[in-house]
C-alpha cells in the first residue's frame, strides 16, 4: 500500500502507485450466510480448516489462510470497530450497526479502472481537483486471501476525509481512484508501515491511501461530492 498525506491531494502532484488488477470474475464470492455460518472461521480451528480445502500445511495457501485468521482476530485499536465478513448479510449488518439507526440507507464507491492495462505499479498524476466526498461515518471493506470470500471491515469514530481522485498513469492508465486520510492516527502502532514510509510520528499528521478496485468503501447515501 502507498501511503501519502492530505497536501499531496493536489491537481499535478505525481507519486508511485500501486493498483493490483484482479479478474473480478475468478475471484471467491461471498457466501449464503447460511453457508458461510456453517463453515468454522477460527484461527484455532485452522487444521481441521486445511483438511477441509485440502491444503498442505505450511503451504501458501495455508500461510494465507493462518495470516487471514489471525488478522480478523486481532483486537481493534480504540476508537475502532472491525468485523471480518463472510456474506454479504453479514456485512449489511456491520454496515447498519456501525451507522446507527438514523441511517436508513448507504451506498458502495468503489475505485474504478476507465482503461485496461496489464500494468499494476507506476507513477500517477493527479490530473483533476480531488473530490470530497461529505459523509460522516464510513466504513471500509478489504478483500482477504481465503478460499472463500472474506472482506476486513472497519470504522473509526476519529474523523477521516473521503475523496474520488483522477488519476492518470504514465502509460496514459486512467484510474477513478477512491482514496482516504485517516486523520487522527494517535491510536495506531508506531510500528504502523504508514509511519516509517512518511518519515512521521502517530498523531502528528494525517496518513492517506487509495483503495484497490476490489475494496468497498460504504457511505450513508445522503453523501454528496463538495462543489
Amino acid at each position: 500500500m502507498i501511503f501519502f498525506t492530505l497536501p499531496d491531494l493536489k491537481v499535478g502532484k505525481t507519486m508511485p502507485v500501486y493498483f493490483p488488477k484482479r479478474d473480478t470474475s475468478l475471484s471467491p464470492r461471498l457466501l449464503p450466510r447460511e453457508e458461510a455460518e456453517s463453515i468454522p472461521f477460527s484461527f484455532y480451528q485452522l487444521q481441521d480448516l486445511l483438511r477441509l480445502f485440502s491444503f498442505k500445511p505450511n503451504s501458501p495457501q495455508a500461510r494465507a489462510m493462518e495470516d487471514t485468521l489471525h488478522h480478523c482476530e486481532t483486537n481493534p485499536i480504540n476508537g475502532e470497530t472491525k468485523r471480518c465478513v463472510t456474506s454479504r448479510e453479514a456485512m449489511l449488518d456491520y454496515v447498519r450497526e456501525t451507522f446507527g439507526d438514523e441511517v436508513s440507507n448507504f451506498q458502495t464507491i468503489s475505485t474504478a479502472h476507465l482503461t485496461v492495462s496489464p500494468t499494476h505499479f507506476q507513477n500517477y498524476t493527479i490530473i483533476d481537483t480531488p473530490r470530497p466526498v461529505l459523509a460522516d461515518r464510513m466504513v471500509a471493506c478489504h478483500t482477504l486471501p481465503y478460499p472463500y470470500a472474506v472482506f476486513y471491515c472497519h470504522s473509526q469514530e476519529t474523523e477521516n476525509r473521503v475523496f474520488e481522485v483522477s488519476l492518470e498513469g504514465e502509460n496514459k492508465d486512467r484510474v477513478n481512484a477512491v482514496a482516504v486520510c485517516h486523520m487522527d492516527t494517535s491510536q495506531w502502532s508506531r510500528n504502523h508501515m504508514s509511519f516509517r514510509v512518511l518519515g512521521i510520528e502517530p498523531g502528528t499528521e494525517p496518513v492517506c491511501h487509495y483503495f484497490s478496485a476490489d475494496n468497498l468503501v460504504w457511505v450513508p447515501t445522503t453523501a454528496r461530492n463538495a462543489e
